[in-house]
């Protein structure tokens, strides 16, 4: 498709949505869940991760739909519904967690290659982190070619890399053996109750979940509006279903304990167990697949982002410009060197791939209570609903049900990546401070938001003071 007609059919925008969900987290699963509960523990909390995206799906598919003049929706809801400072902190959150998200791919590639090439060790030795420097420009130039192509890239890829999980699938239900499921079950030998296995699950749910409002983020794209909302339900299902299985089917196969101690990716050490050594290269091929293709989805959800809240003037207008070929290209060049600069500090990490998932995670939470919420306001107020009440109290309890989830998630992560997150939010509202002087504004119109800035900062000190004191580690 060419650039003069930037338009996404509802196929490429659920690629968009399955190819951001299905990257780094669902190879990670079997390993993850597994360090922290059983198979009736993991049932829990597919239905309660499951049911909670399901709603917060639900939320973006309506407000597609009914607030159709609000695109790049995950800050513009944030935004129209509690202030300007407020959606410039969704925006700015999504757009970094997004950043640290893609670090999460490239080091999860380098340790997947580190087990046929001790050189690349757990993902962030030098020759890891500079083979990696070179993959996020090789990537950064191509964007920089067209969105469209990048888009039809993704398409392809989405559909490559479904196809090693189906295997994966498929092999383990022929290999189930009952006994040994209800074995671990209970999920022997882990400390702590049913209810303390399924909260130390829930941010790992989140960075799975994420991708499901990829087709919202590329509304403007979109050639026909209701695509938007059809492509997040359905990739969301398909993807639902394939992580569920990918986390019970292992635990039928192989002891909880011997799982929990496998190197990642743990789906290719699974089924190296299963099946022999090429196993593991089947899966770790899809797996580079995966991420790459996850990757580029989310490297154009990243400019995308702040390319629009630059539109719409809450970051400075330098990255609302565009190149010859329709890409904002400052947005991508900001995105791109911001990658560079965590991918660097992963050498001093001592299991970077978990603080990459788990940070990624935090930094979502707020973006996403903003969007629960603001769906929330709208459905109580009533408003786009009056000639068309029928469906009001169901989107009502929808609302609802995805912010109270939302919230569950800030307590379920802990204070600790609370303040981590804080220790970004603060220093980046210099972007907003920025946008504001440039509009002749005052930086902080509403109390609420004096309020809100004070408590980044103070969260920004805490969580400098732990890192440094050693009360958080990283």
């Amino acid at each position: 498709m060419s650039t003069s007609d930037p338009k996404m059919s509802r196929m490429q925008l659920t690629a968009m949505v399955v190819g951001g969900m299905v990257g780094a987290g669902i190879f990670s699963l079997p390993r993850t869940f597994a360090g922290a509960t059983g198979p009736l523990g993991a049932i829990i909390a597919w239905l309660i991760a499951g049911t909670g995206m399901y709603m917060l799906a639900r939320v973006f598919q309506f407000l597609a739909e009914r607030k159709p003049n609000l695109d790049a929706g995950v800050f513009a809801y944030a935004k129209e519904g509690f202030g300007d400072y407020p959606g410039f902190l969704s925006a700015f959150g999504y757009w970094i967690g997004s950043c640290i998200g893609n670090v999460s791919y490239w080091v999860l590639i380098k340790s997947t290659l580190g087990a046929f090439f001790p050189v690349f060790g757990d993902g962030n030795t030098v020759v890891a982190i500079v083979v990696a420097s070179v993959g996020i420009w090789l990537f950064h130039f191509m964007i920089l070619r067209g969105v469209q192509q990048a888009a039809f890239i993704n398409q392809v890829v989405t559909i490559a890399k479904i196809i090693p999980i189906l295997v994966f699938i498929v092999i383990l239900a022929f290999a189930f053996k009952m006994d040994l499921f209800q074995f671990n079950f209970y999920g022997g030998g882990l400390e702590g109750g049913i209810f303390e296995q399924v909260r130390a699950t829930m941010l790992v749910t989140v960075f799975v979940f994420l991708g499901i409002e990829g087709a919202s983020v590329y509304s403007r794209y979109a050639k026909k509006r209701e695509d938007v909302g059809a492509a997040t339900i359905t990739g969301f299902i398909s993807v639902t279903t394939l992580m569920v299985l990918v986390t019970l089917l292992p635990y039928a196969v192989i002891e909880r304990a011997e799982v929990a101690g496998m190197r990642q990716p743990s789906m290719a050490t699974v089924l190296e167990a299963v099946v022999g050594q090429w196993g593991a290269i089947f899966v770790s091929v899809g797996l580079l697949v995966s991420v790459l293709g996850a990757y580029l989805a989310w490297s154009l959800i990243c400019a995308e982002v702040m390319f629009t809240a630059a539109k719409t003037r809450d970051m400075p207008k330098i990255f609302a410009r565009e190149n010859a070929n329709k890409v904002p290209d400052v947005a991508l060049w900001a995105t791109s060197i911001v990658i560079q600069v965590i991918v660097i500090t992963t050498y001093w990490s001592r299991d970077a791939f978990s603080l990459m998932l788990n940070l990624t995670s935090a930094m979502a939470l707020i973006p996403f209570l903003l969007v629960a919420g603001y769906g929330l306001m709208l459905t109580r107020r009533g408003e786009t609903y009056e000639r068309d009440p029928k469906d009001h109290r169901r989107d009502v309890i929808i609302a609802a049900l995805a912010t109270v989830y939302t919230i569950f998630l800030l307590y379920a992560g802990g204070m600790k990546f609370i303040v981590l997150s804080a220790v970004l939010y603060a220093p980046g509202t210099a972007l907003y401070v920025w946008a504001r002087r440039e509009q002749g504004l005052p930086v902080f119109s509403r109390t609420s938001d004096w309020i809100i800035f004070v408590l980044a900062a103070i969260g920004a000190v805490v969580g400098i003071w732990w890192l440094v004191t050693g009360y958080i580690t990283i």
